[in-house]
């Protein structure tokens, strides 16, 4: 099952605390960047892996000021250890030079420190990457399809680490290329013989039996220092690998502990193990390899997988055939040899992380304490692999890239730094959603075609009766249909749903199983991907609260996920999620130009164990509903403080004494009823003080945390809104006839139909650019893109929507048609969430900044 980079970390094991106060010193000056002055640190550990501990870093200004930065640390284990084991300073060599000189995606280092005085061990600390990792080689709850690119995008990537130049970036002493089996043979039996024996873990004579045959078996190429020697990574795995959180590619191989120079075989079959014996720890593993149980749908044959990684090799093959490129001879003839080599080294390793598990210093916690069975079992499926009479085909699979077969292109696409300097891609665009993307747009698209679009007259008719405050009873009913069908609270990103699982899953008795966490915290998207979805929703103003991705609750959401405690997150979080209640931000003042939030006046003073607030609020959309049951205000607890520290944001439950709700307001004549925009006065409401979001004088971190997404997806249901009206003006134009022909036939029409299609093309892509910059860069960064696309996204779903209703004419002017409840929200929308004055400003700014630079 796929993973984020921060669902992997846990709380630090106390037998692997450091000296947060040495380190904090440590990191501020050695670590470039590293947030000053006095910063708050927090430090986690990652569950996964089983050898040296590894640590994240969160650092941030003291005082909430600034962004929190994220970095990991990795060190050796504390107690005794073998000798030449967890080798951090080697780590940190060959990760510098690789990310200073080759394409093979390494995280950056920072720094290293030697001295073991500062938290015990030597250690390092380099860039966090935050992406997918996949723990399980089976791959479990991933497509075929992506299987399929996980294990060949492995290929590639160990294909790209094998071609390095060893002399030209510096690693020419990095190890002995030659012999290289036989010495890590030697090596791997006197690890395992320290590691077993008196007073530790017994040992299994069949393991001294291997290392004997082992020696005797040597392959004849091991004894060169040329063809197929090089940089060996030692440690392999898909499981070592951190792939992009949206693109079908690795961004950092980990674990290079075991990095050296020598025979290259060993590292292809070492991350072939996969295919012989499961070894992952745990007490129901089964042990049994993909040979054994099936390969999983989508994963390749163990000899295809072998021919694309050859065939991407033939650049390193070629440096020793004077230019002509040849691909990696195909590696039958010691293929006994090299599987049962890379279990036997596995099988030393787990028996070192056993004993370390005895002694209670092993880094993988208690899954280590399965480590002994699994070096056995693998000892034993070595034995079963070399009494086989045949281990693999003696030529390569037709159709894969060895030896003369070329590879498909995909597999051959160039390296981020060829693409940044390329216009385009060879096969297809920037922005192509991926399969999973795309079956949940058909989904969505079907939704809203089937069920929505046909009672939106039926839910026009309800908003305009005298029940207009009241809830449709079919709406309910299409809620439970999209839970159903798992197009639900979409909106949600991978980061924060994993923030949220973290506080909320310790309750068991909160959560059914297969419920919340299969369905209430989203599809795992990012914000680039949500855009293709949200824009479908975006067609129908009723469509996104059907889906529970409307404003404003997926902000509120958003702002509870990233910033609630645990107990706010159960009171108000869990039933917002299951749609059970809904909410409204309460930001906006009529006394005061709101636009410069440091000018709103409703105070919020502490008592005791109590806020007052006091203060008029209005356009607090949402809170005219039924269902509305907690607001997020925002006002100011310290008058006196800098300007953008007076500001707090504070949860307020709608039925609190001095909570009243004065008028609905109307939108050019609609009150969007029963959902409403609200004026309300709050007259001495007290709260409690545990109410308060993140602590006092944090309201303008929370805010623009909480606008970016918002912003952003305000934009994208405009781009889907456009998209309804140009559905809806060129049906129109195809069934009109005005003077003697079709509207579709005047060169007018025709003329202006192309200039809404070249301006909605151009904003779509606006906002894709900017989720894909809020993504990868987060908010602050990526401001001028998010305040460009909330500026060109409403004008241009304005002309759009405009032309639709000049070619209904009368028609479109009226409620028979959505086309003037659209317009109004995409006016609106120059308005709400900054007006387009504060966005070109921002604009501007930064491109003033930039040219100064």
């Amino acid at each position: 099952m796929a993973k984020l980079t921060s669902e992997l970390l846990r709380p630090v094991d106390p037998a692997h605390a450091l000296d947060e106060a040495a380190l904090l010193r440590y990191a501020a000056a050695h670590v470039p960047g590293f947030p000053a002055p006095a910063p708050a640190l927090a430090l986690t550990q990652f569950g996964h892996g089983q050898s040296n501990p590894t640590y994240c870093i969160e650092a941030s200004a003291r005082g909430g000021g600034g962004e929190t930065r994220r970095y990991v640390l990795r060190k050796k284990p504390p107690g005794a250890i073998l000798q030449s084991a967890h080798a951090v300073e080697r780590e940190f060599q060959v990760l510098q030079v690789l990310g200073a000189h080759t394409e093979v995606p390494v995280p950056k280092v920072y720094c290293l420190c030697t001295d073991a005085s500062v938290i015990g061990t030597p250690f390092y600390i380099m860039e966090y990457l935050e992406g997918i990792i996949y723990p399980d080689n089976k791959l479990l709850g991933v497509s075929p399809t992506k299987r399929q690119t996980v294990y060949f995008a492995a290929a590639k990537t160990l294909a790209s680490i094998h071609k390095v130049d060893v002399n030209a970036v510096g690693l020419q002493k990095y190890g002995r290329r030659d012999n290289y089996c036989k010495r890590q043979v030697e090596r791997w039996e006197r690890q395992y013989l320290s590691s077993t024996g008196e007073g530790k873990p017994a040992r299994y004579q069949r393991m001294l039996d291997l290392a004997r045959w082992l020696k005797e078996h040597l392959p004849e190429e091991d004894s060169s220092q040329g063809l197929g020697t090089g940089l060996v990574h030692g440690d392999y795995r898909v499981d070592n690998l951190v792939f992009h959180p949206t693109e079908d590619r690795v961004i950092g191989v980990l674990d290079w502990e075991l990095s050296t120079l020598g025979n290259q075989m060993c590292d292809v079959a070492y991350s072939c193990l996969a295919y012989i014996i499961d070894a992952t720890p745990g007490e129901n593993t089964s042990l049994g390899g993909f040979e054994h149980t099936g390969i999983p749908d989508g994963i390749p044959q163990l000899e295809e997988y072998l021919a694309v990684y050859c065939s991407l090799s033939e650049s390193c093959v070629s440096l020793y055939y004077r230019g002509e490129k040849r691909a990696r001879p195909w590696p039958a003839a010691y293929w006994k040899f090299y599987v049962a080599f890379s279990l036997f080294r596995g099988a030393s390793i787990y028996a070192g992380v056993y004993h370390r598990w005895t002694m209670g210093n092993a880094s993988g916690g208690e899954r280590a304490r399965f480590a002994g069975k699994i070096a056995n079992a693998m000892v034993d499926r070595a034995w079963d692999f070399i009494n086989r009479e045949n281990v693999l085909r003696e030529q390569p699979p037709r159709g894969f890239g060895c030896q003369g077969i070329v590879v498909s292109k995909a597999l051959r696409q160039e390296s981020p730094r060829e693409l940044e300097n390329s216009a385009s891609t060879k096969d297809q665009g920037k922005f192509v959603p991926s399969e999973k993307v795309m079956q949940l747009r058909k989904k969505l698209m079907k939704f809203v075609e089937d069920h929505i679009y046909p009672m939106e007259d039926e839910f026009y008719k309800h908003a305009q009766s005298t029940s207009r405050w009241t809830i449709h009873p079919e709406e309910e009913n299409l809620k439970a249909l999209a839970k159903k069908e798992g197009l639900w609270n979409l909106f949600i990103p991978r980061d924060s749903a994993a923030r949220a699982r973290k506080l909320l899953f310790e309750d068991h008795s909160l959560i059914c199983p297969g419920s919340l966490n299969d369905l209430f915290l989203g599809a795992g998207l990012t914000n680039l991907e949500y855009g293709y979805l949200c824009e479908v929703m975006g067609r129908s103003v009723w469509a996104p609260q059907i889906f529970n991705c409307g404003a404003p609750d997926t902000g509120n959401m958003e702002v509870l996920l990233r910033y609630g405690t645990k107990e706010q997150q159960k009171e108000w979080l869990v039933p917002l999620l299951e749609g059970k209640i809904r909410s409204g931000f309460a930001m906006t003042e009529p006394r005061v130009a709101s636009s410069d939030a440091t000018n709103i006046e409703c105070s919020i003073s502490r008592q005791g164990d109590f806020y007052v607030i006091n203060g008029t609020k209005w356009w607090t959309s949402g809170a005219m509903d039924p269902r509305c049951k907690i607001l997020i205000l925002m006002g100011k607890t310290d008058f006196s403080a800098p300007k953008h520290m007076q500001q707090s944001m504070i949860l307020v439950d709608i039925n609190t004494p001095g909570v009243q709700i004065k008028r609905p307001l109307l939108v050019f004549g609609f009150d969007d009823a029963p959902h409403g925009h609200a004026e309300i006065t709050f007259e001495n409401v007290r709260v409690p003080v545990t109410n308060i979001l993140l602590g006092e004088g944090r309201g303008f971190e929370i805010a623009q945390g909480r606008l970016g997404p918002g912003r952003l997806h305000h934009c994208m249901r405009l781009v889907g809104a456009a998209e309804r009206g140009m559905d809806m003006m060129v049906q129109r134009a195809l069934s009109r006839t005005v003077f003697g022909k079709r509207i579709a036939q005047h060169g007018s029409f025709l003329s202006d139909l192309a200039k809404c299609r070249i301006e909605l093309e151009q904003a779509r892509l606006l906002v894709l650019e900017a989720a894909d910059q809020l993504d990868r860069h987060g908010n602050k960064k990526a401001r001028g893109i998010l305040a460009m696309a909330k500026v060109a996204a409403p004008n241009m779903a304005l002309k759009v929507l405009d032309m639709a209703m000049q070619v209904h004419g009368a028609a479109g002017l009226s409620s028979d048609t959505v086309l003037s409840h659209l317009w109004a929200t995409a006016r609106t929308l120059r308005i709400a969430d900054g007006p387009d004055e504060v966005h070109l400003g921002t604009i501007a700014k930064l491109e003033l900044q930039r040219a100064r630079l």
